[in-house]
């Protein structure tokens, strides 16, 4: 099983990452980190669903995503 960790202060709110997931496993978070930005987050409720296929973690600008398998 594969799983994301997206770091919540890192990340810019670009959403590549949601764009371009092909699982639509990631959506925005609804509470803003310290730099005032929405991140993104994994849908830990569908986590089985993700394959690893790291196309987000490719996509972030701000290396702000890691992928397990």
């Amino acid at each position: 099983m594969a799983y994301i960790v997206i770091d919540n202060e890192r990340c810019k709110g670009c959403y590549f990452c949601m764009k371009y997931c092909p699982r639509t496993l990631i959506k925005k978070s609804t509470d803003h980190n310290r730099q005032g930005y929405f991140p993104a987050e994994f849908d830990r409720e569908q986590e089985e669903r993700c394959t690893g296929c790291k196309t987000c973690a490719q996509m972030c600008p701000d290396t702000a995503i890691e992928v397990y398998k």
